[in-house]
């Protein structure tokens, strides 16, 4: 071999040893990325069941859902006022339509996920018993998500007014935060009953269920979830509603005594 040849060779050498090094540099940086975090906006009704669907779906995949959970309102402003969301979860469609309707969400993201019932309920040692709805009337303290704005006291007040008794109950109405806090004002012993969803009464052991609205005679419950415009996250926050609206996740949500949306 003469000295060309031996400099060439060299010179390969050099640079195919400089190539292993830098696939192995790229290698090592990509696989150092970190996960994504993804902002998840959720109905307060949801927290149980997404806490476990969250830890699960971040073992699987190494994304990490991060919840803020509350009234669908109350988030739906956060979003319009900026709030770094990537997921938005809610509990009606009204709110869903209100972000839609100034393009803060992405719309072919948006699907309806799940469905609800609703549940008077009262302290698990309440003497209180109804064999009709309607009885709710006679209540001196019933607590509700807040009628105007939050989606479970929405739910309630129209499910009342349907019965022909809103106005007879409106005057005796605590309203709350979000269905949560009307669940925890019965617990407390703060009011007397509560309309929640059948969810949240599953899920105390300090209430009972007086009496359980049939789906057919109650008001049409939908959660749908969308991807929010502008979010920081947005291929990680659509592979986590896919995530959701699949058998794994539906499997807890079911669980936990959700229904599927229609």
């Amino acid at each position: 071999m003469n000295p060309n040849q031996i400099a060439d060779h060299r010179g390969a050498r050099h640079l195919k040893l400089r190539c292993s090094v830098l696939c192995a540099v790229l290698i090592a940086a990509s696989s150092a990325l970190p996960a994504a975090e993804i902002q998840v906006f959720a109905a307060a009704s949801l927290s149980d069941a997404l806490k476990e669907i969250g830890g699960a779906y971040e073992a699987a995949t190494g994304d990490r859902p991060v919840f803020n959970l509350g009234a669908s309102s109350l988030l739906a402003r956060q979003v319009e006022e900026g709030a770094p969301a990537d997921l938005f979860l809610s509990a009606d469609e009204a709110k869903m339509d209100a972000l839609a309707a100034k393009s803060l969400i992405v719309k072919e993201t948006r699907r309806p996920l799940l469905s609800n019932t609703l549940a008077i309920v009262v302290a698990s040692d309440s003497t209180l018993a109804f064999t009709s709805p309607a009885e709710v009337a006679e209540v001196k303290r019933l607590a509700l998500g807040e009628p105007q704005t939050v989606p479970a006291g929405i739910y309630a007040r129209a499910y009342l007014t349907q019965l022909g008794i809103w106005e007879k109950v409106s005057s005796r109405v605590i309203p709350c935060d979000n269905v949560r806090a009307a669940l925890a004002a019965v617990e407390a012993g703060n009011a007397d009953a509560a309309i929640v969803y059948q969810t949240d009464a599953a899920i105390s052991k300090k209430v009972r269920v007086a009496y359980a609205v049939p789906a057919a005679s109650g008001p049409k419950i939908v959660y749908p979830g969308a991807v929010v415009a502008g979010a920081r996250q947005p291929e990680a926050a659509r592979k986590f509603l896919e995530y959701l609206a699949g058998d794994a996740a539906r499997r807890v949500f079911l669980r936990f005594g959700f229904r599927l949306a229609p």
